[in-house]
């Protein structure tokens, strides 16, 4: 053993990513088994810092549907390998266990889930204190550059500043693989990584019109990209567009999206509860009832009036229009903006605004029992570094909870069903 090599206690266990999935399966390694010692290796210079930033701060914990088979269809990739994993630690079991350690959660109207503080230092707090509590070793700055199987058994890591580290058991905790180093070690391990794109992210659109109007919500919207299609809010920015609807349909099209090399014709139905005969039952209503009434100055459905005045701009319909006065010609114009305004989209969020990937060690190659290497043994894996993701509302942190629960049990040789 060279002068600059850690030896390894009789049951050493190392997590490399200081995130939600590493920090949650460190406190279960420790708590399950309090004669192990348990280290995590963060490359950063501060642990959690996705749980820091997401829901603008204040950290979307998981997701308010406690049916697990239904939880599981809200991830595009992974979610029949997530069913027994759910099973095993659900989003009712994610809200217990931060309450037992006193930590409130409230539910929003879509069903997000976030600490009643609404910081997300909250948790942030809470997942350290408990570590240290549990006696989990952590380092920040502390990288971990080449693994290798030990001949005798176990694992040799070398750390970014040199040191050689072995370990019974590994955990791979370190995020998406968009950051390459994060997958090479499980390449290193006879993994295959499943070729990482970007998830969960907002589209540039260059429409003078549609940029005219930044920060406007509108909470009932269709959108769709050829066969991909997807409803709920609509968020439209300085760049283009975003919100829940445009997130979804990135996170279920993340690869049809990633071929078209996100230069595509969105369609966006502002208006999905009414069809052609509706709308038309309306325009006659209303010409019936109020025909001297300018058309620009009555939004249908809600919408709100700055889009419905270049909605019906858009349609050619004058600003002085009455709905008595509205042709045929300008009444079809306007109900095929409403129901299929088409969108060119010529770019995706910047980097920096992603925070979910597609890709990631290959699915069959774990076992989500234990979490434990089909390939490696002693190796385990969680989090975002599976080609696992999910879509927005709390949903990722869920599969992150849930793997590095199953991992630091299992690590900790806990088992099944026995809860801490």
């Amino acid at each position: 053993m060279s002068p600059n090599q850690l030896s390894a206690p009789a049951d050493r266990v190392v997590v490399v990513g200081g995130g939600a999935a590493g920090f949650f399966a460190a406190i279960a390694c420790a708590q399950g088994n309090p004669e192990s010692e348990v280290s995590i290796f963060e490359r950063g210079s501060d642990f959690l810092s996705k749980v820091r930033i997401s829901g603008g701060g204040r950290c979307n914990v998981t997701h308010a549907l406690f049916d697990t088979r239904m939880f599981a269809t809200r991830y595009p990739r992974g979610h029949r390998e997530l069913i027994s994993a759910l099973h095993r630690f659900s989003a009712a079991d994610t809200v217990s266990w931060f309450q037992d350690r006193g930590v409130e959660l409230k539910t929003e109207e879509d069903g997000r889930m976030f600490p009643v503080t609404d910081s997300s230092k909250t948790i942030v707090d809470c997942l350290v204190r408990e570590a240290k509590h549990a006696g989990v070793r952590m380092w920040t700055r502390r990288g971990v550059s080449k693994v290798r199987v030990r001949s005798g058994g176990g694992f040799e890591l070398t750390l970014s500043d040199g040191t050689e580290v072995v370990c019974n058991k590994l955990l791979l905790a370190a995020g998406g693989c968009r950051n390459v180093s994060a997958g090479e070690l499980a390449r290193m391990l006879g993994h295959v990584i499943e070729p990482p794109v970007p998830s969960l992210f907002s589209f540039h659109v260059d429409s003078t019109w549609l940029r005219a109007l930044p920060g406007l919500t509108v909470p009932d919207v269709q959108v769709s990209v050829e066969k991909l299609c997807e409803r709920g809010p609509l968020l439209i920015t300085h760049n283009g567009v975003s919100g829940p609807a445009i997130l979804r349909l990135s996170a279920w099209g993340a690869r049809v999206l990633h071929a078209l090399e996100y230069r595509f014709s969105l369609t966006v139905n502002w208006v999905p509860p009414m069809n052609d005969a509706s709308l038309r039952d309306e325009f006659r209503s209303r010409r019936n009832a109020h025909p001297n009434r300018r058309v620009a100055n009555w939004p249908i459905n809600g919408l709100p009036t700055r889009l419905w005045d270049a909605l019906v701009a858009n349609s050619d319909i004058s600003p002085t229009t009455t709905w008595t006065t509205l042709s045929r010609a300008g009444s079809n114009s306007l109900i095929r903006h409403l129901r299929a305004t088409e969108l060119r989209v010529n770019g995706k969020s910047l980097n920096k605004e992603e925070f979910v990937t597609c890709g990631g060690v290959r699915l069959r190659e774990v076992d989500f029992k234990t979490m434990e290497s089909r390939i490696t043994p002693g190796l385990y894996l969680a989090g975002e570094l599976l080609d696992i993701d999910g879509i927005t509302g709390g949903f990722n942190f869920q599969a992150a909870w849930a793997t590095g629960w199953i991992a630091g049990h299992a690590m900790a040789g806990v088992k099944p069903g026995a809860v801490s």
